[in-house]
């Protein structure tokens, strides 16, 4: 037992004690030396006696020694990112360097740490994460936490690791608890802070199908972390024919974004693969490859282009549709100078109702408007449902009768992409031809891409025939994307727009400004207006064509989903007679391709969305997924195979994070080294002292049954001097 006195509770003590028993003497002696009274005395001088004990706080200590040995866990880390190749060796030789989990093997051999194993017990534990797939995450949390409860006498922690987590809490959690138990973290660094020398080929954001016979531009980007400019051939193979190769210049410690062009003759499943050649120069080799799944087949795309007068821009952009084999083009002109609207091949007699209409995938409205003679009410309310639920385009092409006026009091306003100028409404004519003015948009855009150079694409837009006139607008709406300007004319909410985009619903529209696209084909015939008028069908189509059956199509946003985002998944459903269905049990079956597999129930949109089921998914895993559209009311059935990428936490050849790793051995008290001074951190653990014995102290003074003793005993004081007194 030990006293925690000072030498004034001493003595005061003392002090007390000595006046307390001639008080009690004195007491004692004037009851004449009664045997009661004497041994009630002797009662108040132990009371008094335990008081002062107190004053001096009193405390009994426990020693005690654990009987298991210590234990010592290394913790090495297995996950992808240890793949990386950037632990250099000890000349420094970027040639000769080692993954990182390579240099990791010497640290877990049980003979490097045999003079720890005298005296500690040394365990191995390797870790990653809890995903699925463990080793595409790394959770240093919860691997700390759990060296931390497994193991009861533990004297250290080893861990072997490049610090990158990117799963679970932080790490300064299980760091901070391992800190209270005072157990030390000896972090050991591995790999690269910095990137080595290497350049890599990024993912690519590829279409999910293409058609036979078009090219198709498939866009990559380069990203180089060498000094110098490098000629680097990028090659497209899985083509089943030739490679497809096209030589770029890629920046010094910089990136460059570009596409490459393919032109698939035969229809079927490929898959394709990128990739650049390995420079001298480069330590990371397996980062200059990417492939990626994509479907080809044959295209038939319906097109309706309505007009009022056969100006110059209808009649080349009829010839242009017409002479394209994968879209099958129909016109409607209703000449209104005439009793009977245009005839000829293609031509319709009327405006298609609502089943036919929703055939279409995309619909030109050139310069009509709402008239007795052209379009009705009940006709715009069916454009804007084949673009809001039915995924089609709608390019409005406005004229200098200004028709288009007309249309801002129908349901049509709400998809047109800019406001026009009321007071103008048959727009602006100049002699002097003006020219087109891309935006940033516009200069990144696959719609104004009418060649693959960046250079080359600006310098034709700058060179193409100019315009004579163009509508009046005041502004782009918001959530409208500007392509193009007018090189000169600005209103007060800057440059007037002439191609905007905008998505609407499920679908597309389209905006061009003047009509004097026809005379992109001076000096090049047919070139650049065809490529761009075909372009801008594709684009709009893309998602109508994604899947599609006689009675239903399933399509999707984003075209390339990932693991672990949201995929939201649209069905436009018709009935037998091929009217919308209004309402349904529309379910999707999500077949994994583990094989697990998920039921979605689409609900309907809205009221005003007819046929239109929608929907949303998470993707847990990467691969291809086998998606199963069922409806009940049509037993109809659609079978769609999409590609879902990967859930890449991990990514190898990221710079290491030796910051986290210095935050837990400083949190912890433990110390931050690298790999190649592991021989010396065997040495410096194996030289810890022995852990010093657990200590466990009572405090006799603060403990309950202390105070309950004191209450007693004055009780019993009490009562015995009430006797005594009665005596």
């Amino acid at each position: 037992m030990n006293f925690y006195w000072t030498s004034t509770t001493l003595l005061f003590s003392i002090v007390v004690l000595a006046v307390a028993g001639v008080c009690c003497f004195v007491s004692w002696r004037r009851s004449g030396y009664g045997t009661s009274m004497g041994l009630l005395e002797c009662l108040r001088m132990l009371l008094i006696a335990i008081a002062l004990i107190t004053l001096n706080q009193p405390e009994m200590t426990q020693e005690i020694r654990p009987e298991e040995r210590p234990t010592l866990v290394v913790l090495h880390d297995t996950s992808d990112s240890m793949q990386t190749r950037d632990v250099v060796a000890a000349d420094g030789s970027a040639k000769k360097a080692a993954t990182r989990v390579e240099a990791t093997e010497p640290a877990v051999d049980p003979d490097t740490w045999a003079p720890v194993q005298k005296n500690m017990e040394v365990v191995f534990q390797p870790f990653s994460s809890k995903l699925t797939n463990a080793a595409k995450g790394t959770d240093l949390n919860q691997a700390l936490q759990h060296a931390a409860d497994s193991h009861v006498n533990l004297r250290g922690i080893v861990l072997l690791s490049d610090g990158d987590w990117n799963t679970g809490k932080a790490p300064n959690s299980a760091a901070t608890d391992l800190r209270m138990r005072g157990v030390p973290v000896f972090a050991v660094g591995i790999g690269s802070e910095e990137r080595l020398p290497d350049v890599e080929l990024i993912s690519s954001d590829a279409p999910t199908f293409g058609i036979t016979g078009k090219l198709l531009r498939i866009p990559f980007r380069v990203v180089s972390w060498l000094p110098g400019d490098r000629n680097v051939t990028v090659s497209l193979t899985g083509t089943r024919g030739e490679t497809v190769e096209k030589t770029v210049r890629v920046p010094g410690m910089g990136q460059l974004q570009d596409t490459i062009d393919w032109k698939p003759t035969k229809t079927g499943e490929y898959d394709l693969t990128l990739n650049i050649p390995v420079d001298d120069a480069e330590a990371i080799v397996d980062n200059n490859e990417l492939s990626f799944p994509i479907t080809i087949r044959n295209e038939a795309l319906k097109v309706l282009v309505v007009e009022s007068f056969p100006r110059w821009e209808y009649r080349y952009l009829r010839n242009a549709l017409e002479r394209d084999p994968g879209v099958e083009v129909n016109c409607l002109l209703y000449h209104p100078d005439v009793d009977s609207v245009g005839g000829g091949r293609g031509y319709l007699e009327e405006f298609p109702d609502a089943k036919q209409l929703f055939d279409y995938d995309v619909v030109f409205l050139g310069d009509v408007g709402v008239d007795a003679d052209q379009l009705s009410l009940e006709n715009c309310t069916h454009l804007r449902q084949l673009v809001r639920s039915h995924a089609g385009g709608l390019v409005f092409l406005p004229g200098f009768r200004g028709k288009h006026s007309s249309l801002l009091t129908t349901e049509l306003e709400e998809l047109y992409p800019v406001v026009p100028d009321q007071a103008n409404p048959r727009g602006f004519g100049s002699p002097r031809p003006a020219r087109f003015a891309l935006t940033e948009s516009g200069r990144r855009s696959l719609l104004t891409r009418l060649e693959t150079n960046d250079d080359e694409n600006e310098n034709v837009w700058n060179s193409l025939p100019g315009f004579q006139w163009y509508a009046a607008t005041s502004r782009a709406k918001i959530g409208t994307e500007v392509l193009a300007i007018h090189s000169n004319e600005s209103t007060n909410f800057g440059r007037v727009p002439l191609i905007a985009t905008r998505t609407a619903g499920t679908g597309k529209v389209l905006f061009m400004g003047t009509d004097g696209a026809w005379r992109w084909r001076k000096g090049v015939e047919d070139l650049y207006h065809y490529r761009f008028w075909g372009q801008v069908v594709r684009w709009m189509a893309y998602q109508r064509n994604m899947s599609q059956g006689e009675s239903m199509r399933l399509f999707y946003s984003p075209d390339r989903p990932e693991a672990g985002n949201v995929l939201t998944l649209n069905a436009n459903v018709m009935t037998s007679a091929g009217e919308p269905l209004r309402e349904g049990t529309v379910v999707v079956q999500a077949v994994a391709p583990s094989g697990q597999t998920d039921s979605i129930r689409l609900a309907p949109a809205s009221d005003d969305s007819w046929g239109l089921f929608t929907g949303t998914f998470v993707p847990k895993e990467g691969g291809t997924y086998q998606f199963i559209t069922t409806c009940s009311e049509t037993s109809s059935e659609l079978e769609t195979a999409i590609s879902v990428k990967g859930l890449e936490k991990e990514q190898i050849g990221q710079p290491a994070r030796i910051d986290v790793l210095k935050e837990v051995a400083e949190v912890t008290r433990g110390e931050l080294t690298s790999i190649d001074k592991m021989q010396e951190l065997v040495e410096q653990i194996a030289a810890l002292p022995e852990p010093e014995p657990i200590i466990r102290r009572f405090r006799i003074w603060s403990h309950p049954l202390w105070g309950a003793a004191i209450i007693l005993l004055l009780g019993i004081f009490w009562t015995g001097r009430k006797f005594a007194g009665l005596a």
